[in-house]
């Protein structure tokens, strides 16, 4: 089954007379086995949100992960550059004078996404990090896509949830007296995303997102984001061994693959 979704990114190209905007076409594919994943290229990837994801059992360790990689690296892309597009139209709905309704709704969606009124703040707050600290994450969180939490839910990060109303599954585990759910995911993009804004928004990465404004060094990063773990220093040593043994930062500059941007 492949479905086709559209968004608008921030720029328009001039053809003639004509104002001719730019939209991501991004291409849903939903897998019957891990060789329907399509490879990366030397720099790029498609714009492909994979439904289904299966288990990589069958494959050696070394495939598994190539697997893992290519299904959510687009996932990263996608996910960020939605909301890097979201940041661009902030700035620019900042800088304006006059706001009609549709630039209001848009600042409150914001706002609410982030936790946060002050525009500073929120912008600092929709700051991205590198592709690596993502994947590395996400490989810890999922046991390399192997969680019953990512192949039931695509729950890539184990986030929590505390709203019987959302789609969720039930943990294996309890906290005290409490059962302890997980959020259910559409898509892999969809945990990336909320990932992203739990990131930008919660006080126990406060540091981090200081840090990310001034630095996109991976080896900087890493140790203000002990608090995701119960485990601390040794998580942090965890992300840093698998960003090192599997080459993830070869990912830091990978973009979309321009041929899914098409003229609107």
């Amino acid at each position: 089954m492949k479905n086709f979704a559209y968004i608008v990114i921030g720029f328009s190209l001039v053809i003639g007379c004509a104002e001719k905007e730019l939209v991501l076409q991004t291409k849903e594919v939903t897998l019957k086995s891990p060789d329907g994943i399509v490879g990366l290229g030397d720099s790029t990837a498609q714009a492909i949100l994979y439904r289904n994801i299966p288990s990589f059992e069958s494959l050696t360790v070394d495939e598994s992960k190539q697997k893992f990689i290519a299904a959510v690296l687009p996932a990263i892309l996608i996910a960020k550059y939605r909301l890097e597009q979201d940041r661009e139209q902030l700035k620019s709905l900042i800088a304006k004078e006059d706001w009609s309704p549709e630039d209001s709704s848009f600042y409150k969606i914001q706002v609410a996404r982030f936790n946060t009124e002050d525009s500073t703040k929120l912008l600092s707050r929709m700051l991205t990090h590198p592709n690596s600290i993502i994947l590395a994450q996400a490989a810890v969180e999922s046991g390399w896509g192997s969680s019953r939490f990512f192949q039931q839910a695509n729950n890539l990060f184990g986030i929590w949830s505390y709203n019987a109303n959302e789609p969720r599954i039930k943990a294996s585990y309890s906290r005290g007296d409490k059962q302890v759910y997980l959020r259910k995911y559409a898509d892999v993009s969809e945990s990336i995303t909320d990932y992203l804004e739990t990131v930008g928004r919660s006080r126990a990465y406060r540091r981090f997102r200081n840090a990310r404004a001034e630095s996109d060094d991976v080896d900087e990063l890493l140790p203000y984001l002990k608090y995701y773990s119960e485990r601390r220093d040794a998580y942090v040593d965890q992300l840093r061994t698998i960003i090192r043994q599997n080459n993830l930062t070869q990912y830091d500059s990978y973009t979309i693959d321009p041929t899914f941007f098409v003229e609107q």
